[in-house]
């Protein structure tokens, strides 16, 4: 089935056959569920959130830390609902915008895309900024340098067949997941508190010990939700997957649920294995591994890190280039733009120009721009699109659409995102608010200008989910 959105009848034949036309063969089918997993998974980059992400969130919740990365872990689940829902039903490599397109319309589709096109390129080169500082062990290296050659060894990759990648990604996840076990039974074996503490838990401010708070939870609630983000590139893989229908929403799910326990097991044996709660609000897992384990398996451990790194950046790079290929397909931009960027590569079927497009901006910005500083952005960028993405799970189900994994409990989950997600966002900085609105004015602009002149011609947004042109 190729299926379109606010397109006059007779149109959606035409769209598909022009796309096809203009991809060459298009992206092929070739990814099991337990692929997608590994795939998905290294985007959560679990060993990342813990040892990067989770001490920070100590510093400020103590031992509650374990409560509130568990209640960030469930709200994700409800975000992972409703892109499970919809995935199931458009799966296309644009993920969020065709989704959103499909059940909110296009105008909604395009302001959709306008954010995930802020993500495509400055979350990866964010995460590839820390590569240096886990390598200091071994040799010194300037972050930025290190943060674009780690770039350009993720679009070098990204460029081959999903499952070549699927492979790499799957033994560097490997080896991240030994680096979160060690820190896991180094705790087991330095145990200093029951678990008690994880029932009452407290946090250390000016020398005291407090009670942990419901307001302190929630003041961290926003973090917790993101220390297993990435569960989305499920969405963007799912052209990819085989029998989509069935498989994205497992591919959600396992994901989410073993990104989950990688990272809140080891964070729970730290909490009851440092010395005392004021080390949580001033260390480090790597100061603690050093403690328990000694200097070699500290270094060993940050190897691990490095790793994760890598690894997180191939699979965004490879992920975002599927959302560039897309939006090609769509016809989202001038003919030479869309014949561009909807390059497959004859032998790896990677669409090859859309990941160049992604891996080599990233290395500049990580080289020349102090990227860092754009944070609070992104995080107001992911909460609106997830905001927009429940917003069309709760609209789905009154449309006559093809089958799909239907969540449980519905509506209950996309509302449960719209309250959460969209506190935090309402909570954010008004000048972090204000550049989001103005790429979004933007983004409208160009809409009108240019999309909105010929919807029979641009951003056609194609569902591939059965088509076997697309799908082949």
């Amino acid at each position: 089935m190729t299926s379109t959105t606010d397109l006059p009848a007779g149109a959606s034949t035409d769209a598909s056959t022009d796309a096809s036309a203009a991809t060459g063969k298009g992206l092929a089918r070739v990814l099991g569920p337990a692929g997608g997993v590994l795939m998905v998974l290294s985007c959560i980059t679990p060993a990342s959130s813990l040892f990067i992400i989770v001490p920070e969130m100590m510093a400020s919740q103590g031992s509650g830390v374990v409560l509130t990365v568990i209640a960030g872990i469930v709200v994700s689940v409800a975000v992972g609902a409703c892109y499970a829902e919809l995935g199931t039903r458009v799966a296309s490599a644009g993920g969020e915008y065709a989704m959103v397109t499909h059940t909110l319309g296009k105008g909604v589709g395009w302001l959709t895309f306008a954010l995930s096109g802020v993500l495509l390129w400055l979350i990866p080169p964010i995460i590839a900024l820390g590569t240096a500082d886990y390598l200091t062990d071994i040799v010194t290296i300037d972050r930025g340098l290190a943060a674009a050659v780690v770039m350009l060894l993720s679009a070098g990759i990204a460029i081959l067949d999903v499952r070549s990648n699927a492979f790499v990604t799957g033994i560097f996840l490997g080896l991240e997941v030994l680096a979160a076990s060690v820190v896991a039974v180094l705790g087991v074996f330095h145990l200093q508190r029951g678990p008690g503490e994880l029932v009452v838990p407290h946090v250390v401010g000016e020398g005291a010990v407090n009670p942990f708070t419901a307001a302190i939870l929630v003041s961290g609630l926003t973090v917790g939700m993101f220390v297993v983000s990435g569960f989305g590139t499920a969405a963007y893989l799912a052209e990819e997957i085989v029998e989509p229908r069935r498989n994205v929403a497992r591919v959600v799910f396992w994901s989410l649920g073993l990104g989950g326990v990688v990272i809140l097991v080891p964070t729970i044996t730290t909490v009851l294995a440092v010395d005392d709660l004021g080390a949580l609000a001033t260390g480090n897992f790597s100061e603690f591994v050093r403690a328990w384990g000694g200097d070699a398996t500290a270094v060993a451990v940050n190897l691990g890190i490095a790793i994760a790194i890598l690894n997180a950046a191939i699979v965004m790079v490879l992920q975002n280039a599927r959302v560039v290929y897309a939006s090609g397909r769509d016809r989202s931009w001038p003919e030479p733009v869309n014949r561009a960027v909807t390059r497959v590569h004859a032998r790896w079927g990677s669409p090859w120009v859309a990941t160049l497009i992604i891996g080599i901006p990233g290395a500049v910005l990580a080289y020349a721009i102090d990227i860092e500083a754009l944070l609070g952005i992104t995080s107001v960028v992911i909460s609106a699109m997830y905001v927009v993405v429940a917003l069309s799970a709760l609209k789905v189900r009154r449309m006559e659409s093809a089958a799909g994994w239907r969540m449980p409990l519905w509506p209950l989950p996309p509302l449960l995102v719209v309250v959460v997600v969209g506190y935090a966002l309402l909570s954010s900085t008004g000048t972090d608010l204000a550049i989001t609105g103005a790429l979004l004015l933007g983004a409208f602009v160009y809409y009108l200008a240019y999309l909105a002149r010929k919807p029979e011609d641009r951003f056609i947004v194609i569902d591939p989910t059965d088509d076997p042109v697309l799908a082949d």
